[in-house]
């Protein structure tokens, strides 16, 4: 009898250790990071899932996904334009253009309308999502960069290591953070993407995306990104890395690059 009993406590302890490392898996394509003061910044890679086109004559300033679309927003003066995309195609299903006075910057999609910066004219352009139909105008200071939301604030990039949130509706910054990698301000962070309470970051001319706390401005991680789009698809206008959109409904990151010809939905893998 007491084998038995002690034969069943065994089989119990090896369920429950079964179903507690069940449950403590990481089945996301987005490992964590610790948000702890004395951690320092993990590393990941990535794992290409899938492959899409995109338009190599796109010059991607900001990116997002909604509802089984992308929508981007494209730069250079004379080029700068609202598109709606379809993901597995790379149609562009809708459009509109900028005034050539303009070169267009960060997109989000916040309470139904699309946001667009621009890169020196101290000015943003908002759309109804159906029709892309004007619904108004915002200024602020500085030059726009990239653009996202975390579900109540805008949040901006200006090129320097400086994120602003703004209220949706009177553009007002109610607060700044600043990031750093090391001692260094990590600047030039471009276009903005806000997953799962992270703000991920491009770093202009660089092929890295920052994972940043958006409370402290603490760099969480850095995604190295090096060797995403094949030298064989490189043309002689094709330029960086930027474009980062995020679907929650089936926890899949896309990210691009000006004039690329590929869109790539990828998975992250911790390298530290």
């Amino acid at each position: 009898m007491h084998r038995l009993y002690t034969f069943g406590l065994i089989i119990l302890a090896s369920l429950i250790f079964t179903l507690a490392a069940c449950r403590g898996a990481n089945t996301t394509s987005f490992p964590t990071t610790s948000n702890s003061d004395n951690a320092p910044p993990a590393l990941y890679g990535y794992e290409i899932v899938n492959v899409y086109p995109h338009d190599p004559h796109a010059y991607t300033q900001g990116l997002l996904y909604d509802n089984g679309f992308l929508y981007e927003s494209t730069g250079q003066h004379g080029e700068s334009s609202l598109r709606k995309v379809e993901l597995q195609t790379g149609k562009v299903i809708q459009r509109r253009d900028i005034d050539q006075i303009y070169f267009a910057e960060g997109l989000a999609l916040l309470q139904g309308k699309l946001f667009q910066l621009t890169w020196q004219d101290n000015k943003g352009f908002i759309y109804d999502l159906e029709t892309f139909a004007p619904q108004g105008e915002f200024t602020y200071s500085g030059e726009g960069w990239g653009l996202t939301h975390d579900g109540s604030s805008l949040i901006m990039s200006d090129g320097s290591n400086e994120l602003r949130f703004l209220d949706p509706s009177t553009f007002r910054v109610e607060r700044t953070i600043r990031v750093y990698e090391k001692e260094n301000r990590l600047s030039e962070l471009n276009e903005l993407e806000y997953v799962k309470g992270e703000i991920f970051a491009n770093i202009w001319q660089q092929d890295r995306v920052a994972r940043i706390d958006p409370e402290s401005g603490k760099l969480l991680g850095m995604i190295e990104m090096k060797g995403l789009l094949p030298d064989q698809d490189r043309l002689p206008n094709t330029d960086v890395l930027n474009g980062i959109a995020y679907d929650p409904s089936q926890d899949r990151l896309f990210v691009t690059g000006k004039y690329w010809p590929k869109l790539f939905e990828i998975k992250l893998n911790k390298k530290r």
